[in-house]
């Protein structure tokens, strides 16, 4: 069960810091921002349902060995449920309705969110590690 959970930990640390860092700094430099946009917009929805997946599996996973580390893992899957329901629908309603100053904070907050979850993985995947 150890090794599952470090593998599904490590499979969400890598695909949120690829998504994160790779992906849509990718899309947004080689596509036009007419297009680039509203291909993230249609990718998020994927990237939210894969870090719910990888959070959920994890976390069950580590309850029984790690109660910390699933708590971590159930934070990211809650505050993602948050992230995936409400606040992208508020990020693109700001954008559809011109809203750039709401959009910004709104943005900002789901980079915050993103890097909190890519902090908790690291903290995961390292205690899984032994180190």
């Amino acid at each position: 069960m150890e090794i599952a959970a470090l593998l599904i930990t490590a499979l969400l640390f890598g695909g949120m810091v690829l998504y994160a860092f790779g992906f849509a700094a990718f899309v947004f430099s080689a596509l036009p921002s007419e297009t680039a946009g509203p291909l993230i917009r249609k990718a998020f929805p994927h990237f939210y349902l894969f870090v719910l997946a990888c959070a959920t599996l994890a976390a069950v996973l580590l309850a029984l060995n790690d109660l910390l580390g699933a708590g971590i893992m159930a934070a990211i899957v809650l505050s993602t449920i948050y992230a995936r329901q409400i606040l992208m629908p508020a990020i693109n309603a700001a954008t559809d309705a011109g809203e750039k100053r709401r959009f910004k904070w709104l943005h900002g907050l789901s980079v915050a969110i993103t890097l909190a979850h890519i902090g908790g993985a690291a903290v995961v995947l390292v205690r899984l590690a032994g180190a």
